[in-house]
């Protein structure tokens, strides 16, 4: 029997502007549909509450996916306060409330604790894995489990405006693993008072922006539109923060097939430039990817070839 065709090799990253009410396991569903790609992937998470940018990996982009995940985020939220909710954002029943309110003072005042490297405990309801299962089925379970703290970074927190006398809105920068949802609500109690996330916007993922991005409609759209390919970003896009190496024909033929290449001679250090031991590169051939690999011991060996 014949074995039933999983989709086409598509290669390439899909920056989609995530809509409010889907969640980021579907939205990469549909446009995987669209590209009818055999492989796809994110670049992070964003709750289905969450707007904004959702980097999708198709085919070999899936291999650079770690390159983003690691890469600095910006976010946009409003925090409402005088509300605690179970989830931590306007989605969860209420747990507790306060009637006192913080005029923008205070909110400027508490911000710089919440910048740098900080400790952070993740919401309830979050997909961090424990005990083998996620956080938000133990909690949708009513399992009392212990969220242990965490240490994430924070390089800026920027009160943008005082939407009304409930509600205020931000504007972070932030490193990898940080939870905004525990943000605002930490703030809040910092604060005096309580509070939870009532809106989210990712505004950047890596290296990617809403620049980048694409509605659902205009992607999934009536068949008049432009091809989904042409919104189809380049696997090194997401590589900008890696030093590109250029191989020749032999080097990238071994280095296809997992072979370290040699780097001695006085011409390969000139290449190299100021790498440093251990540093990573984006080998390229004829204007292609051809591997992520790292500088060790005078050779590049291939840490991630990439099928291209």
């Amino acid at each position: 029997m014949a074995r039933k065709r999983r989709g086409e090799k598509v290669d390439g990253w899909l920056i989609l502007d995530k809509p409010e009410g889907l969640n980021s396991t579907r939205a990469v569903a549909i446009v995987r549909r669209v590209f009818d790609a055999a492989k796809a992937g994110h670049a992070g998470t964003l709750d289905p509450l969450a707007t904004g940018v959702l980097p999708i990996a198709l085919g070999e982009g899936t291999k650079t996916v770690p390159f983003v995940m690691d890469g600095r985020k910006s976010y946009r939220f409003e925090v409402r306060w005088g509300e605690a909710r179970a989830t931590d954002d306007r989605e969860g029943e209420v747990t507790a409330t306060s009637a006192h309110r913080p005029d923008a003072a205070a909110i400027a005042a508490a911000l710089p604790g919440f910048i740098g490297e900080i400790d952070q405990v993740p919401p309830r309801y979050s997909a961090i894995m424990i005990d083998g299962a996620r956080a938000y089925d133990l909690a949708r379970a009513n399992e009392v489990v212990e969220m242990k703290s965490r240490r994430v970074t924070v390089t800026r927190f920027d009160l943008l405006r005082i939407v009304d006398a409930d509600t205020a809105e931000f504007e972070i920068d932030c490193g990898k693993g940080t939870y905004v949802r525990s943000l605002g609500r930490d703030l809040a109690l910092a604060l005096g008072t309580v509070g939870h996330v009532h809106s989210l916007r990712r505004l950047r993922a890596g290296p990617f922006t809403l620049e980048h991005a694409i509605s659902l409609d205009l992607l999934d759209g009536p068949e008049h539109g432009p091809a989904p390919q042409s919104h189809l970003l380049p696997i090194e896009t997401a590589l900008d923060d890696i030093p590109a190496l250029a191989l020749n024909g032999m080097e990238a033929t071994q280095m296809r097939s997992g072979q370290p290449v040699p780097l001695f001679r006085a011409v390969d250090l000139q290449r190299l430039g100021s790498l440093e031991e251990g540093g990573m590169v984006c080998a390229m051939s004829d204007g292609k990817p051809v591997a992520l690999a790292r500088f060790s011991q005078g050779r590049l060996h291939p840490v991630r070839v990439l099928n291209l």
